[in-house]
C-alpha cells in the first residue's frame, strides 16, 4: 500500500491527513476485519466436551455404573426374605463382587484356563424375562462361519426346591459383554455359556458361567450342582 504525502493547505487538513495516515498504518499491521465490531476482554467459552459414560464391565473396581434405562439397586435390595441362597462349589474361588448389580462372581479354575461365573441382581421387578436374556448372552457369541450363535442356543428349564429354574447353553467365539471403554472386546474362539435365570422372592436372579470350552465342561457338574442348590431366603 503506497501513501502519497500532500502538503498540507490548513491546520485543520493536516489533522486529517495525520489521522488518516494513523488508520492506514493500522490496517497495514493489523488488519481491518474488526472495523465496526466491538472487542470484548471476556474470555471465549471452550467448546463444551461431552464423554461416553463407562459402560459396564466385569473387572471395574467397584466403580462400575448400572446400563442406561436401569435405576440403582436400592440398598438392601435382595437381602433377607428376598435373597436367593445356593451353596458355591468347594474350588472356585470367591472374589469382591466388582459392582453393586453382581452379588456374587467366582474365578473358576480349569486345564484350559480359568472361567467366571458371576451372578447378576438388577433390582425389585429389574432384569427382564429369561428367554430376553437368553437371547442377549446367545448375541454375545459367534459360530465358526460368522453368523449368529442365538440359532445353536439350547435352552430348558429345571425345578428346583419348588422353583422353575431356566438354563441356557450357548458355544463359539465369545465376543464379551459391556466394556468400560470404547474400545471392542477381544474375541475369544472355543469359548461357552453355561447360563440360569433362576426367580427370587422380588425379581428374577442371573446365572453366567463362561470360559474356555474345556473349562465350562470340566466344571459343568459343579455349576449344575450350585444351581440344584438354590432356595429363597438368605444362606
Amino acid at each position: 500500500m503506497t501513501l502519497a504525502i500532500l502538503p498540507c493547505m490548513s491546520t485543520t487538513r493536516c489533522l486529517s491527513l495525520v489521522l488518516a495516515l494513523g488508520i492506514a498504518l493500522a490496517c497495514m499491521t493489523e488488519g481491518c476485519s474488526d472495523q465496526g465490531a466491538v472487542k470484548s476482554d471476556a474470555p471465549k467459552a471452550k467448546a463444551s466436551s461431552s464423554s461416553t459414560p463407562p459402560l459396564v464391565s466385569g473387572r471395574t473396581g467397584g466403580t462400575a455404573t448400572l446400563p442406561p434405562g436401569l435405576p440403582p439397586v436400592p440398598e438392601r435390595a435382595g437381602t433377607g426374605d428376598a435373597a436367593l441362597a445356593w451353596t458355591a462349589p468347594a474350588t472356585w474361588i470367591a472374589e469382591k463382587p466388582s459392582s453393586t448389580m453382581r452379588r456374587a462372581q467366582y474365578k473358576v479354575p480349569g486345564t484350559a484356563g480359568d472361567g467366571e461365573c458371576v451372578v447378576f441382581y438388577f433390582g425389585p421387578g429389574q432384569g427382564g424375562d429369561p428367554m430376553s436374556n437368553a437371547h442377549r448372552w446367545a448375541e454375545q457369541f459367534t459360530l465358526a462361519d460368522g453368523g449368529p450363535a442365538t440359532s445353536a442356543m439350547k435352552t430348558s428349564e429345571v425345578v428346583v426346591g419348588g422353583l422353575t429354574v431356566f438354563i441356557v447353553e450357548v458355544a463359539g467365539t465369545y465376543k464379551g459383554g459391556m466394556t468400560m471403554t470404547a474400545e471392542p472386546p477381544v474375541p475369544k474362539p472355543g469359548y461357552r455359556l453355561l447360563g440360569a435365570v433362576a426367580p427370587g422372592p422380588d425379581a428374577n436372579w442371573y446365572f453366567k458361567f463362561t470360559g474356555p470350552d474345556a473349562t465350562v465342561n470340566e466344571q459343568r457338574a459343579a455349576f449344575t450342582s450350585m444351581v440344584g442348590s438354590l432356595k429363597h431366603g438368605a444362606s
